[in-house]
């Protein structure tokens, strides 16, 4: 029996598929909203046996109904759950998903800094112990399939979802999206959630940096790179839910095209689990890309793909494919399949040996509290220092500051999209406008007017709460003035915005330059807002841009608050690379902040004043002008920036064509020396699968402040018959060093990690030289250094391996042979 415990999931699912009708299979492959079920008493009696009579598959969008508190969303799946397992035939439970990128997305708990700019700390393990909270914490509200994380590479900065990616080096993303998914989804699924991989596939490097548009890039590159992170999840993490992209991949919605997810997801990448529609994936098919007649077509096109699920409700799945298949329009074995892996996933996650969760009030709100101090530590790991001109660290004994910007006495910003106030916040700016927005008419059915009255009762009050209380009471968050007034509470701190984010915003440049007059130090808060579908914002869901500068308004207000001469620290919170080239000449001190969540402010203050050192490293290279992008680390030799002595023009006619800060930079406020450098074997048999290199040095802090460098590891091929990246990064280690205290590192490289498709199209190492480069970021490399491939091309496929391994050591704090600094 399919309640046999002791059976697999996969046995389980099979006996209880057996005992489906059509119709009911048609229900488990897709979603349904709560909205509609609910009423002000809870679940409504009629409105769930018309909604949930025949089972379903998924429940969408529960954690932004309006709920005050976890505790009331648990109840919520309770009740939801109990119908379904006791008033329809087979008694089915449903899984509840939720966005969990870096915080669940509902009420009541912790906020983490955004992908971004955990991608910023280079620390995996702050990511893997991340995600194991947040599993916990879904965990605890009957949600235990998550739609996180994002394993995007993200190569075009005007895109506006840069902010969810952990940036644009394959390898750093695949490190991370390894990290959270064996954080998410645990050793066992039965006390885990399951992680989504998504979008598969190319997402990050869409025409013009427009959301949705088609992916433009080769076969070769898609595999090498944009499908490395989903492989080594897959591979190192038992990944087991897929979501596709919006894109289109080589003429074919990634969909509808099965030589996407089945042939390349499936059969060379190895992948078992569940694919799951972005949300109205099905209805874009003939809505708005038009690749269908209608809704039938669109679902049956998907569904032959190897799409398992559609998100949110059904549009082409649902009544629709039950319909078809019993006309023999769609193959019976196609919808069992996907309902097949529906089943196991509920079976897998013990949902039908226990369907509901504990009700306990201080149990679930507590819970969905815990991680704060982590989320605190990795905003501090977060913080990148791009400048420093001896201003920074901030001198205690400062008597006048004033902070100025458009950030200076601001919360919000550092909740963007796919945070509970991100979403309450577009729901509020929402508000009187068009509810439907284009593209998503399947969201309407997920908030009704209802709903959105809760949600914005939820955030103003009934009293009429601003957002900032809310952010304050809910999440103990606090400003930046609030933060150094806190830290400095001697000092007279003077406080104005100057401009607002955008250029069209009110702005009063002079009032801020009076401050700066009257200030011994200014600090400057500015850059970009995140949101999610709503204007106003300089990034987010569906706002890409064009234009990658710092707004005008912001850079007037730069030039003339540093025109007066006093002392002035810049500090940028953004998700996505920002052209700083108009500012930074003027600018002795720079820090990047990304989109800190609940402690953004406090970190950023901890390090304005030396309490931390910034040891964060930038996931993604910051261009000089919009012109440059795509700007990345890994451009092939003969590319972009990484041109070679042969190239007749390297730069552009109006400008250099390197970053303006690159891959991998970040200062600190002590220093580094890189020493005792070897490299063994120097030559590596291709043929030995097991074969590895290890490259092995010192790294001593050579300052007078404990501090964290991020030791970075790239490699380059030559003669291999096809172009290269001119380097690619194949490790790195986060090492925290006391003053003048030094570390002994070794990294461990297998030679299957260095595969690629070669000219017959096998992936495969061939013999020939690689460079190897060892520093503190991808253009300040301070040791180099080569080994030698040798003997006959080898085959790689099914053998690739993803990530080297660390091993760290005491090593004498004398001084490095051949040091480089």
């Amino acid at each position: 029996m399919s309640q046999d415990a002791t059976s697999s999931p996969e046995a389980r699912a099979t006996e209880l598929l057996r005992m489906m009708t059509v119709e009911e299979k048609s229900r488990q492959v897709t979603g349904v909203p709560p909205a509609g079920l609910l009423g002000v008493d809870g679940l409504l009696p009629d409105a769930a046996q018309r909604i949930l009579g025949l089972g379903v598959g998924h429940v969408t969008g529960l954690g932004m109904l309006g709920h005050k508190a976890p505790d009331q969303v648990a109840k919520t799946v309770n009740e939801i759950q109990r119908f379904l397992v006791t008033r329809t035939r087979l008694g089915i439970p449903a899984i509840f998903h939720v966005e969990a990128l870096n915080g669940v997305v509902s009420p009541g708990f912790t906020t983490f800094p955004t992908a971004i700019g955990l991608a910023a700390t280079w620390n995996p393990d702050g990511v893997e112990e991340m995600a194991a909270i947040l599993r916990r914490q879904v965990r605890a509200i009957g949600h235990p399939f998550v739609l996180s994380p994002v394993m995007d590479v993200a190569r075009d900065a005007r895109w506006g979802r840069v902010h969810e990616t952990y940036g644009e080096d394959p390898y750093l993303v695949s490190a991370m999206s390894v990290a959270f998914t064996r954080g998410m989804q645990g050793t066992d699924l039965r006390e885990g959630a399951i992680a989504t991989g998504k979008h598969f596939l190319g997402y990050g490097l869409t025409e013009a940096g427009q959301n949705m548009a088609r992916t433009t890039v080769g076969p070769r590159e898609l595999y090498e790179v944009y499908a490395r992170p989903f492989e080594a999840a897959i591979k190192l993490a038992g990944l087991a839910a897929v979501m596709n992209s919006y894109s289109t991949v080589d003429g074919v919605p990634a969909g509808a095209s099965r030589e996407i997810l089945t042939g390349l997801l499936r059969d060379r990448l190895g992948f078992t689990g569940t694919v799951v529609s972005d949300y109205d994936t099905v209805g874009h098919l003939h809505r708005r890309l038009r690749v269908a007649r209608d809704a039938e077509e669109a679902g049956r096109l998907a569904l032959a793909a190897g799409l398992d699920v559609e998100l949110p409700i059904p549009d082409g799945y649902g009544p629709v494919l039950a319909q078809a298949v019993e006309r023999g329009a769609v193959p019976l074995e196609q919808l069992d399949q996907a309902c097949w892996r529906v089943l196991r996933d509920k079976f897998a996650l013990g949902l039908f040996d226990q369907p509901y969760v504990p009700e306990d009030p201080v149990v679930i709100n507590t819970t969905a509290r815990a991680g704060a101090d982590l989320a605190h530590d990795l905003a501090r790991q977060s913080v990148t220092l791009l400048k420093n001109e001896g201003q920074l660290p901030l001198s205690r004994d400062l008597r006048r500051i004033a902070i100025i910007g458009p950030h200076a006495d601001s919360i919000g910003f550092a909740f963007p999209a796919y945070t509970y106030p991100g979403a309450l916040q577009m729901f509020v700016a929402r508000r009187g406008e068009q509810r439907t927005i284009p593209g998503t008419e399947q969201m309407a059915a997920m908030f009704t007017d209802e709903t959105i009255r809760l949600m914005i009762e939820e955030l103003s009050g009934p009293l009429g709460k601003p957002a900032d209380d809310y952010l304050r009471e809910m999440y103990g968050a606090q400003s930046l003035a609030e933060a150094v007034r806190a830290a400095v509470p001697d000092a007279e701190v003077t406080v104005t915005a100057g401009c607002g984010v955008l250029d069209e915003e009110p702005a009063d440049i002079s009032v801020a330059v009076a401050a700066a007059r009257n200030a011994d130090v200014v600090i400057l808060a500015l850059g970009g807002r995140g949101g999610w579908f709503t204007s106003s914002i300089t990034e987010g869901e569906d706002s890409d841009t064009a234009n990658l500068d710092l707004p005008a308004n912001q850079v007037a207000l730069v030039r003339a608050v540093t025109a007066t001469g006093t002392p002035c620290v810049g500090i940028v919170h953004t998700g996505r690379p920002m052209a700083l080239a108009a500012v930074v000449d003027a600018l002795p001190a720079l820090l990047y902040g990304y989109y800190g969540g609940q402690h953004a402010a406090m970190a950023m203050t901890e390090v304005l004043f030396g309490d931390v050192n910034p040891g964060g490293k930038l996931p993604i290279s910051l261009p000089r002008h919009s012109g440059q992008v795509p700007i990345y680390s890994g451009q092939p030799t003969g590319s972009g920036y990484r041109r070679t002595e042969h190239d007749m023009h390297q730069d552009y006619l109006d400008m250099p064509s390197t970053p303006l800060f690159p891959f991998g930079h970040g200062l600190s406020y002590t220093t580094f020396d890189y020493g005792d450098f070897a490299i063994s074997p120097s030559d590596v048999d291709a043929a030995d699968v097991d074969a590895a290199v290890t490259v092995r040095l010192t790294v001593r802090n050579s300052g007078d402040r404990a501090g964290d460098e991020v030791v970075q590891l790239y490699f380059s091929d030559q003669a291999t018959g096809v172009t290269r990246p001119a380097q690619e990064l194949v490790g790195f280690l986060r090492l925290g060093l006391a003053p003048g205290a030094a570390a002994a590192v070794a990294f461990t490289v297998a030679m299957s990690q260095l595969g690629y498709i070669g000219l017959d199209g096998r992936f495969v190492l061939e013999p020939g030289p690689v460079q190897v480069l060892v520093g503190g970021s991808s253009d300040d490399i301070r040791l180099r250094g080569a080994f030698e491939v040798v003997g006959d091309p080898v085959v790689l496929e099914g053998r690739r391996s993803y990530l080297s391994s660390t091993a760290v050591g005491e090593a004498s704090p004398a001084a490095l042979a051949s040091p480089g600094k």
